[in-house]
């Protein structure tokens, strides 16, 4: 069983950006950007997690998002920040951009 799931926040041609949770508690998020042969990421995480923690999830961002959209990529390149939510900012008010963020699709 994954230990996280993923909910698709947005997506462009090149790349996708996702929340990341575990036990179903918001806990990341994962921003994955696709190039002709690599694929880079930013991951931001609790600043509480171990070196074990950081690889379990990179493993199933690479497994389950990425090689499944490019299964035949030369390299991924992540780079993870550790930290804490400070807040969601937006013009419109803080309901209507939770209701956004929610809206974009979802895979798990």
């Amino acid at each position: 069983m994954s230990r996280f799931h993923f909910q698709r926040e947005s997506r462009t041609p090149h790349s996708e950006v996702y929340l990341v949770f575990a036990d179903d508690n918001p806990i990341g998020k994962a921003d994955l950007h696709f190039g002709d042969d690599i694929v880079n990421a930013t991951l931001c995480v609790p600043d509480d997690f171990t070196e074990d923690d950081i690889q379990s999830l990179i493993g199933e961002v690479d497994e389950r998002l990425v090689m499944s959209a490019m299964p035949f990529r030369d390299d991924f390149v992540v780079t993870v920040w550790l930290g804490r939510r400070a807040g969601v900012y937006s013009e419109e008010t803080p309901e209507e951009a939770m209701e956004t963020a929610e809206g974009n699709g979802q895979r798990d």
